[in-house]
């Protein structure tokens, strides 16, 4: 072993190592031939010659390569391992070793904002009550009676923004309010820590990790709360319950109740609760794009990921559907996961996508649906800039359903019930009402 590798090997290091069994490794190169990643122009690693360093104690070696941040943790290495071995948890761990300062990026940046503001982009409390304030007064425009709930206790349902939405993309939160109030849920949003995307999960910093979980499980219990939705981001949802299947094994106690978006759109569909009108969708083809940490990932670590829902969702809402090959457990990374979007890694990204970019191209499809926002942004905006000729839309699984959606009007008691509701609920945050 040289001298360089051995800052990195101390005790807990080695035993996280050993727990992996890398002397069951068959040297076989399965998960270099799943791996996306291989072949990146000027790596020059993949994933059976990094395993092989890891082997052989050359831990430093690994953690100053781009490899484990080039790694989205897609998990077809491990799906593809014929012994098993969990490849992306490595990854992860092998980005835990970088010095915080040395994380590419944002992703370090975003998580200290987090833990210190709130959000990863430092939004301020004000700007974020403001523009729930004013956007809700903007749909309720088109939809009497709409408000935000904020801090509302006794909600049935705990929503996550994310904060590109929050930031920019404002009329996205449109889809989901227009859902909520379609449903006549009883739902809130977090007036503070409100995030829905987990940059620690990206970064390879369990304590971190495990802080949001704590923070949203305990804003649950401090309000009330029965459900709370899993955030549409695959890192934000699959971080989310890394984070509290954590807390859960130290303690018991620490459980809350939740589900994934899947099962909470099916519910309302089966239930009545919402309806919906294919006829706005006629004309058109759509595919389904399977989230990595909603699927294979999820379904590797915790018993179930969601394949059949999100299609049954959609059929819901269209007639004409088609698949892309590969599909489900075997569909590729859209090459985003894994906090590859912010990274600086932009043409590696577009290099992994290669992949996702022929599927779409050989569906024949004219919309990809998503289940995850890095998805969409990845699908709807590097894609395009590195393959021009891809030509088609990508839409949210929860925008599909929103523009399906049949929206009675309220009777005028819940409306102006809903007002007034809304009116003291900015006047507790110092808003006045806009006439």
């Amino acid at each position: 072993m040289n001298n360089s590798a051995t800052s990195f090997l101390d005790h807990s290091t080695r035993e996280f190592l050993d727990s992996f069994e890398f002397t069951a490794c068959m040297v076989c190169g399965s998960c270099s031939n799943a791996c996306p990643v291989t072949g990146t122009p000027g790596l020059g690693m993949d994933t059976r010659r990094v395993m092989r360093m890891l082997a052989n104690g050359l831990v430093q070696e690994v953690v100053e390569s781009d490899f484990p941040w080039l790694c989205t943790g897609c998990g077809r290495c491990a799906a593809s391992c014929p012994m098993g071995i969990d490849i992306p948890s490595v990854m992860g761990h092998m980005k835990s070793l970088r010095p915080r300062e040395e994380v590419p990026g944002s992703l370090h940046k975003g998580t200290v904002n987090n833990l210190e503001t709130g959000n990863n982009l430092a939004i301020s409390r004000e700007d974020y009550l403001e523009g729930m304030f004013e956007l809700g007064n903007e749909l309720a425009e088109e939809c009497p009676g709409f408000y935000v709930p904020v801090d509302k206790q006794g909600a049935d349902i705990l929503f996550f923004p994310n904060s590109k939405e929050v930031y920019g993309d404002f009329e996205d939160q449109f889809w989901w309010w227009k859902i909520f109030h379609a449903a006549r849920e009883n739902w809130t949003v977090p007036s503070e820590g409100w995030e829905a995307v987990d940059w620690a999960l990206f970064s390879g910093n369990d304590e971190a990790n495990k802080a949001l979980a704590r923070r949203k499980m305990a804003y649950m219990k401090d309000h009330g709360i029965a459900r709370m939705i899993m955030p549409d981001c695959g890192g934000g949802s699959y971080g989310c319950r890394k984070g509290m299947d954590k807390l859960e094994h130290e303690n018991p106690d620490n459980s809350v109740g939740f589900l994934y978006l899947y099962d909470y759109l099916v519910e309302l569909i089966r239930d009545g609760r919402i309806r919906l009108d294919k006829s706005v969708h006629a004309g058109r083809t759509f595919t389904f794009h399977d989230s990595c940490k909603h699927g294979r990932e999820l379904a590797r670590h915790f018993g179930r990921g969601f394949f059949d829902e999100p299609r049954w969702i959609i059929n819901q809402c269209v007639d004409e559907y088609v698949e892309l090959s590969p599909s489900r457990e075997r569909n590729f990374c859209c090459g985003a996961g894994g906090g590859m979007w912010p990274m600086p890694y932009e043409k590696e990204s577009a290099w992994h996508a290669r992949f996702k970019y022929e599927q779409i191209r050989s569906s024949g499809a004219d919309v990809v649906v998503v289940g995850c926002s890095n998805c969409r942004d990845q699908l709807m905006r590097r894609i395009p800039k590195f393959y021009p000729d891809a030509n088609y839309e990508v839409k949210y699984l929860w925008q599909l359903v929103a523009e399906a959606l049949v929206i009675e009007p309220w009777e005028s008691e819940a409306v102006d019930r809903a007002e007034q509701e809304a009116e003291a609920q900015w006047k507790r945050f110092g808003m006045e009402p806009i006439d």
